[in-house]
């Protein structure tokens, strides 16, 4: 695709520019150049998108559960057809390599399928009651609006896991999506439009995110919120919602360990994590981090590490060779830089990396260090790019402390060959997601979530749905 759109709000089905003509640039990462703009939703533009999920709610609620699905799988099936329209907007916006781009906007309509596949399945339950002329039973029952905050580094999969939940368990939703890349997910909007979503069921705003999340939150249209992003703000959207007693679902940040023990096989693990570092730049909330490799492997495994880096191809989305692309935003280079040069100084080793590549664009070399003190702020905070800690222990005890130290708690890694030591893993390393010997996250059937400061509740598997769902009881005589 050789044109990016400038894109608009929608708003109670229809596709239309800022009440008060606001536009936000958008920039392409990959050359730093504005290539479009995205409508900048007004106060009124927010009343209205409000006043239309009300409506929406109200209509998707008494559409039966069996046609809720129908109409979802034939926006998946919408998007699969535009998979590579929708893939080239998400790399000139977002500067992900063209497969990954591709790869995304295909699991999101698999997303969608299996939520569809579950909104008949949202049960109530008959309870058996102490006298015979009494029947006891719950109903699961749609919540209400929705308000859904998503970042820039996925622009459709943290899209399409709010609106596929809460449109599956009869909700209207508001989406509030990135500015930096508005494309992509107002597609993924446009997919549901063109099935035949009634108007008002799935409204899209942009605009400055504080502004948006204060005003939303608390409207008593609102009852429940999700949001993907950083921890310290989802501690001020959390506190907010909770002022107002709403329904609330936070997958926040993360600083994923990785331990590697003696016993695992070296060939596996490197082909396996390695390039899962550098997915997406490293910009990915449950990227690979902390390497914590058993003495006996370390080096080996170092060496790996650097050799692969090296070897990365770093370069425009769109060209099918690159195999990393930019950093989503400018600022994002300096505080890398900054990250690496005090680990160095607190007498962290750096293996390759650590540099800006080229005046072009925002790319950064993919990056190892090793063996650094957990002083330094890479060790304490998420670098939430292409930056690689390699560090060593001793015993397992050891690794699981460190894997534990954090406040954050999304997503793990390991690698042994021992039945033992991966019981142990299991059962001791705190994290909302441990992924022993591959990488088995993020699949529509399995939950995404975090523990501690990492967010609560989850985006996947069965129990998704619940936190689109109130639990009714009714109990009556007979």
């Amino acid at each position: 695709m050789n044109t990016y759109p400038d894109v608009q709000l929608f708003i109670d089905g229809v596709w239309r520019p800022a009440s008060d003509g606001r536009v936000i640039p958008v920039v392409d990462p990959a050359t730093a150049e504005r290539i479009g703009t995205v409508a900048h939703a007004s106060r009124d533009d927010l009343d209205q998108a409000l006043a239309a999920a009300a409506r929406g709610f109200e209509l998707w609620r008494r559409t039966a559960a069996h046609d809720r699905a129908r109409l979802m799988r034939k926006a998946a099936d919408i998007l699969r057809a535009r998979a590579e329209e929708v893939a080239s907007l998400m790399v000139r916006e977002n500067g992900k390599p063209l497969a990954q781009a591709r790869l995304e906007t295909l699991a999101g309509a698999d997303i969608i399928d299996w939520f569809a596949g579950e909104a008949p399945r949202a049960y109530g339950q008959v309870i058996p009651s102490r006298a015979p002329e009494i029947v006891q039973m719950t109903m699961k029952l749609p919540v209400g609006p929705v308000a859904a905050f998503t970042p820039w580094n996925f622009p459709i999969n943290q899209v399409v896991r709010k609106l596929s939940a809460a449109l599956a368990a009869g909700c209207s939703i508001i989406v509030k999506a990135p500015e930096e890349t508005p494309a992509s997910p107002a597609e993924l909007i446009r997919a549901f439009a063109d099935a035949g979503l009634p108007a008002g069921v799935a409204n899209l705003v942009f605009g400055i995110p504080a502004e948006i999340s204060e005003y939303l939150i608390p409207h008593p249209v609102i009852r429940k919120i999700s949001f993907t992003g950083s921890t310290p703000v989802g501690k001020q959207l959390a506190a907010l919602a909770g002022l107002h007693m709403k329904r609330a679902t936070m997958e926040l940040g993360g600083h994923a360990p990785v331990i590697i023990a003696a016993d695992a096989d070296l060939d596996l693990a490197a082909a396996t994590i390695i390039p899962n570092k550098f997915r997406n730049a490293g910009q990915v909330c449950v990227s690979p981090t902390r390497f914590l490799v058993q003495e006996a492997l370390a080096d080996a495994f170092a060496d790996r590490f650097v050799a692969a880096a090296r070897k990365l191809r770093v370069g425009h989305g769109l060209d099918p060779e690159t195999e990393m692309g930019p950093l989503a935003n400018e600022r994002r280079i300096p505080a890398l830089e900054a990250l690496v040069a005090d680990a160095v100084e607190r007498g962290g080793r750096l293996l390759t990396g650590g540099r800006r590549i080229g005046n072009e664009g925002w790319f950064f070399e993919p990056t190892v260090l090793a063996d650094v003190p957990v002083s330094a702020r890479i060790m304490n905070e998420e670098p939430f790019g292409p930056v690689a800690i390699v560090n060593r222990f001793s015993a397992l005890d050891e690794a699981i402390a460190e894997a534990n130290r954090l406040p954050f708690a999304l997503a793990a890694f390991a690698f042994t060959r021992s039945t033992a030591t991966s019981t142990r893993l299991s059962a001791e390393v705190e994290a909302g997601m441990l992924s022993i010997n591959h990488l088995g996250l993020a699949l529509p059937e399995i939950p995404f979530g975090g523990m501690k400061e990492s967010g609560y509740g989850t985006e996947g598997g069965s129990e998704a749905l619940e936190a689109y769902l109130e639990t009714r009881l009714v109990t009556r005589r007979e």
